[in-house]
């Protein structure tokens, strides 16, 4: 992949090496419950407790955690401490999100409209979102209550080794996957299958689920239709390596690497023939209008 000297995005957050700092969450709660008994005999005070009760049930469902709002975090990492190694990889995740900004911002104009460019937060171990906390062992993930995209760099080295799915252009599929959550949310459409999932069964919410993430592999398979015609990014052997890790992480495969049984019901993201073949629809065509999975048999 042809991305050295190119431009690099400007919103890359480095929280590596942080540590958590003490939750004031915690410390909400405490005063809360210090204050219960004085809030439950007054009708004001019941008043205030209630609105609170729904105020944070109805920000949990729009995926915001709001004790985990106002804490901060200490510690940032020293930039000149880091590796050559460690380095490159803070450039290079910075040229393919910037690379992303490119390609979104000119497919967002040709539909009339204003492309709202995402933060990538790197991280170590553990990080605080608008979503919550999460560790590493969640993997890259998109947090739509504060638009940014986490990811943890040892995540790659795990694609390497333990999932078989080596390769810049495999790094760069990922990025543009959650960056692709992030258009589904300013398009609506994340919204739109919170909605269509409420009060139906796990199944059908695990289903929602599967279209939800073909349909960003579909939006990574567009820039990379564009980063490959536009701007000449891709070698030989690019293609292969975003398609050999799409098949790495189908629920599937997955679920067989962890000696289970292969439970289609239970896939929220898709098996690996699904993954592959909506990131090659989106590469190939470079159309939103190719990644409705939501109108399509999958």
């Amino acid at each position: 992949m042809r991305w050295q000297g190119r431009r690099r995005s400007q919103n890359v957050e480095d929280r590596r090496g942080e540590r958590l700092a003490a939750g004031t969450g915690g410390g909400a709660i405490m005063l809360v419950l210090r204050f219960l008994p004085m809030l439950l005999r007054s009708k004001g005070g019941r008043i205030i407790l209630g609105l609170g009760v729904v105020a944070y049930f109805g920000a949990r469902l729009m995926g915001i955690d709001l004790l985990s709002l106002g804490q901060q975090d200490t510690a940032s990492v020293d930039p000149n401490s880091l590796t050559q190694g460690q380095q490159e990889q803070v450039e290079f995740v910075s040229v393919v999100l910037g690379d992303t900004e490119e390609a979104w911002n000119n497919i967002f104009a040709e539909q009339g409209q204003t492309y709202e460019e995402p933060t990538l937060v790197l991280f170590t171990g553990a990080v605080r979102s608008a979503c919550g906390t999460a560790n590493s062992a969640v993997g890259p993930f998109y947090c739509p209550g504060d638009r940014k995209l986490y990811l943890d760099l040892s995540f790659f080295e795990e694609m390497k080794r333990g999932l078989g799915a080596p390769g810049d252009f495999a790094q760069a599929y990922v990025i543009a996957h959650e960056v692709g959550h992030h258009v589904q949310t300013l398009l609506g459409i994340s919204q739109q299958v919170r909605e269509a999932g409420a009060g139906r069964s796990q199944a059908d919410v695990n289903a929602l689920s599967v279209r939800q993430e073909l349909q960003a592999d579909c939006f990574a398979g567009i820039w990379g239709h564009s980063a490959n015609l536009d701007r000449q990014m891709l070698d030989s052997g690019d293609l292969e390596e975003a398609l050999n890790a799409a098949s790495a992480i189908g629920d599937d495969r997955l679920q067989q690497q962890a000696g289970k049984a292969v439970v289609p019901d239970s896939f929220t993201h898709g098996s690996s023939a699904q993954r592959v073949e909506w990131f090659k629809r989106g590469f190939e065509s470079g159309s939103l209008e190719a990644c409705n999975t939501f109108g399509s048999d999958l």
